[in-house]
This record gives C-alpha cells, sequence and structure tokens, in this order.
C-alpha cells in the first residue's frame, strides 16, 4: 500500500491539460481560463466624475461663485471647455469635461439661477476617478483560473465577447456489479439501488465535467469489456466496484487484458483502501471502491484534482483547513482516516465533531457530514479542545 501523498502524485501524474476552445462570455462562468484575457481598452475609458455635483476648474475658496454652462451625464458627454468661473453640471460617470480639474458634489453648492455658490463647506478630494484607475489596455487575467461571476463582470469591462478556456473533460462512468439496480427499477431481494454514481456525477459536473454515465456493468469478462468499450472517446474513465481481490472482482483482471498501465493500486487510507489507478487506450482511469462512502470520499481525494489537471489548474490537492474538536477521538492506526464529521463555526477556529458511526456503507452519516476529520497515520488518540485538520465535503 502507498500513501494518500504518494497516490495522489500518480493520479496527478496521468493527467495531460486538455486544449482550449473560445467560448461566448455568457457561457464562461465556472470554465477554466486557458488563455491570459487581455484588455482592450483602458477603464474607466476617460477621466469620469465620481459623484452627482459641478466640474470647475481653477482654485477654490468659500464663497466662490461659478456660471453653469452646461451638463454632463453618463453617456452624454460635454463636448466644450471648462474656463475659470465657469462650472459644468456633471452627474456620477460622466466624462470630466475638459479644462475641468474637480467637481464640487451638490451638497456644497448653493445653486440659484445658472449660478452656483461655494458655501463654507468643501469636502477633501477632486471626485475623478482618472482614466485608467481599474486596468489599462493590456492588462491581463492570467491563466489558468476558474472564472468566476466577478471574472466575467471584469471581462465584460475589458471588452472581450469571448474568451479562451479548457475544453470540459469527458468522464465516463462505470458502475459495476451484479448486486445493483438503478433507482426506480425493482431489486429482488439480494440486490441493492445504484448510488454512488449519481454523486460521484454530480461531484464532477460541478468541477466542468461531462458525465457519460454508462449501463451497469455485470461480474463478468464480457460485460466489463463491453462496458469500457462504452468509455471510447472519454478524456477518462472512473469504474465503481470490482477493483478489489475477490473472486468476483474482475475490474483490474479486465482493464489489464484491455492494455491497462497501472500506476498503483491499494492505499493505506479508511475508507478507500482499494483503489486503482492507470492509463487505459491512452486516457487515465480510476477504479473506485464499491462500497459508497468509499468511492465518494476516493472521488473527493483523487476523482476531483484530477478532474482540475485535466483543465489546466494547478492548486489541485484538496484543501485542508483548521478545527477544534469537540469531543475526544480515539489513536488513528496504520492507514490515514478520513471520518466524516460536522463542523459549526465558532469564536475563532470552527468546532468540529467526528460522527460514532463510520461504517463505510453509511450514506445517512455521510448526508449528514459537511466535513472530513483528517487523521494522519499513527496519530495519537485527541481529546476534546485539541486542533485537527479537515477538509470540506
Amino acid at each position: 500500500m502507498i500513501t494518500v501523498e504518494a497516490a495522489l502524485a500518480l493520479v496527478l501524474a496521468l493527467a495531460k491539460p486538455l486544449p482550449a476552445e473560445p467560448v461566448a462570455l455568457r457561457r464562461a462562468a465556472g470554465r477554466v481560463l486557458a488563455v491570459d484575457a487581455v484588455a482592450l481598452r483602458d477603464q474607466p475609458p476617460f477621466a469620469a466624475s465620481a459623484m452627482d455635483g459641478y466640474a470647475v476648474a481653477g482654485g477654490l475658496v468659500p464663497g466662490s461663485r461659478f456660471r453653469v454652462i452646461g451638463e454632463a451625464g453618463a453617456g452624454h458627454a460635454y463636448t466644450g471647455l471648462v474656463g475659470p468661473g465657469e462650472a459644468v453640471r456633471i452627474f456620477t460617470g460622466a466624462p470630466l469635461p475638459v479644462g475641468a480639474t474637480r467637481v464640487l458634489i451638490q451638497e456644497d453648492v448653493k445653486r440659484n439661477g445658472e449660478e452656483i455658490e461655494l458655501g463654507s463647506r468643501l469636502e477633501p478630494g477632486d471626485n475623478i476617478r482618472p482614466a485608467g484607475a481599474d486596468f489599462v489596455a493590456g492588462s491581463a487575467l492570467k491563466a489558468p483560473r476558474r472564472l468566476s461571476a466577478h471574472d466575467l463582470a471584469l471581462l465584460a469591462a475589458m471588452n472581450l465577447p469571448q474568451v479562451m478556456v479548457a475544453r470540459r473533460p469527458v468522464l465516463a462512468l462505470l458502475a459495476t456489479g451484479d448486486e445493483l439496480v438503478m433507482p426506480g427499477e425493482t431489486p429482488r431481494a439480494d440486490q441493492i439501488i445504484a448510488s454512488n454514481c449519481f454523486a460521484l456525477a454530480a461531484m464532477a459536473e460541478a468541477e466542468g465535467c461531462e458525465v457519460r454515465l454508462l449501463p451497469i456493468a455485470r461480474d463478468s469478462t464480457a460485460s466489463l469489456r463491453a462496458g469500457l468499450d462504452r468509455a471510447t472517446g472519454a478524456d477518462l474513465i472512473v469504474t465503481i466496484g470490482g477493483a478489489s481481490v475477490g473472486d468476483h472482482d474482475l475490474v483490474a483482471k479486465v482493464a489489464e487484458e484491455l492494455g491497462m498501465e497501472q500506476a498503483f493500486y491499494k492505499i493505506a487510507m479508511r475508507p478507500g483502501k482499494p483503489l486503482m489507478a492507470g492509463r487505459l487506450r491512452g486516457v487515465p482511469m480510476l477504479g473506485l471502491p464499491g462500497n459508497p462512502v468509499s468511492a465518494i470520499v476516493c472521488g473527493h481525494l483523487f476523482l476531483l484534482p484530477l478532474v482540475r489537471a485535466l483543465q489546466g489548474l494547478t492548486d489541485v490537492a484538496p484543501r485542508l483547513e483548521r478545527a477544534i474538536l469537540s469531543q475526544a477521538v480515539e489513536a488513528n492506526g496504520p492507514r490515514a482516516h478520513y471520518m466524516r464529521a460536522r463542523i459549526e463555526p465558532a469564536d475563532g477556529l470552527p468546532q468540529l465533531r467526528a460522527f460514532s458511526r463510520q461504517d463505510s456503507a453509511l450514506l445517512s452519516i455521510l448526508s449528514e457530514a459537511n466535513a472530513l476529520l483528517y487523521r494522519p497515520i499513527g496519530d495519537p488518540a485527541r481529546p476534546a479542545g485539541a486542533e485537527v485538520h479537515y477538509m470540506v465535503v
């Protein structure tokens, strides 16, 4: 068995970033920027008023009077020149008229017909947003990065109608086992409902994948071969179940017969020890355990980082956060343990409580969990109040 860290390194070594494609800005949310996006103009493209008020020129003293000679609004520039003793009524976002050096906010002046008079109060600052104060033409939003809603606003202001993003990875997801039927079917007394494939598909889609959920493969060489043949054309193949060493665990055997180059098999972790990784027909393949919680935990630790790496992201490993144990936990053994837990906000570090039941078949516990308490190999017993690490799920 190898460590989680060693396994993740081998999994990520399987990833070759996918090519870029142009996507309209309206469709770019959540996609991974593959090529730096370069601004085509300054923002703002002109010196603009930051307030409603009056654009004036020259020095100011209390009681100064100015003749109002025009008006400027957003999208409606004043095209004349502002000289000494003159003012232009101006609104937020409007271009600053030529000759103006300051915007007096309307609360600082008194207007009488076509004249304004400066009172004794004068707010500091010129109330002008300089051209290029936000960014200038040639500024870049650097790749790679997953594009957020805020990023789209920035890209739009850069006057970019489309961006180059990584192609979405196509994931072929194959559940295996004679014991499985799909939700809505009528199982025999010795069968169960396939469940973990739905969680894994949703997780992968949230990270940018297109998921092909293949028909369940039965525990026979012919069915598994047919299932893996259906995965042709995918960028990533993930099987669920059948990766252990039982008489009916045929995934590794069939994959090897089809030419799989295995990177590793078995990890010193729980849940999820029987995990296989390699390359089949030139694309990465993961063989996840069949137990629901084991498969989903392995999905968080290995599948999602691999999906991110295929899109060209670099900081892809699950992030460990710090928390305070709200109750004691026993010493850990020779495998890293990812315990289902509940994280709650508190003053300072959040409080974390591991569930007492950690069986890898208990989906109801997983549904209540929003974190995995990380216990390193050989971690000693920890009392309540100890600082620990966890990952969000």
